[in-house]
C-alpha cells in the first residue's frame, strides 16, 4: 500500500530530527512540521486500511483512532497517546505560538 509506505517515510524523516534539549529553533520548528505532516500521513494511512480490512469509513482522526481502538489495531494506551497528538497537531498546525512550540517539542 503507497500510504503505508508514506507513512513510513514521513515517521522516518521525523525520527532523524529527534529533539534535544539543545535542539535550535529552527530545529524545534522543522521537528514540529515534521509531526504535523507525519501524523497526517499516518492518520490517513490508518484511515485506507481501516476502510480496505474492515469496510470502516471514518472520516476525521479521532474517528479513525476511535476505530483502530475498536477494532484492536491500538491498545488503549496507544489510543490515547494518538488523541493527545492529534490535540497537538491541532495546536500546531493552526496557530504558531512559540510557549506552544516549546511545549510540543518537549512532548
Amino acid at each position: 500500500m503507497r500510504r503505508l509506505e508514506a507513512a513510513e517515510r514521513a515517521l522516518a524523516k521525523l525520527n532523524e530530527l529527534a529533539l534535544s534539549p539543545k535542539a535550535t529553533a529552527i530545529e524545534r520548528d522543522a521537528a514540529i512540521k515534521r509531526f504535523e505532516y507525519s501524523y497526517d500521513t499516518i492518520w490517513t494511512a490508518a484511515h485506507q486500511c481501516l476502510l480496505a480490512a474492515h469496510g470502516i469509513n471514518e472520516r476525521s482522526p479521532k474517528g479513525v483512532i476511535r476505530a483502530s481502538r475498536t477494532m484492536a489495531v491500538l491498545a488503549d494506551d496507544e489510543a490515547v497517546a494518538a488523541i493527545n497528538m492529534t490535540n497537538d497537531r491541532n495546536l500546531t498546525v493552526h496557530t504558531y505560538n512559540e510557549e506552544l512550540a516549546l511545549d510540543v517539542s518537549r512532548d
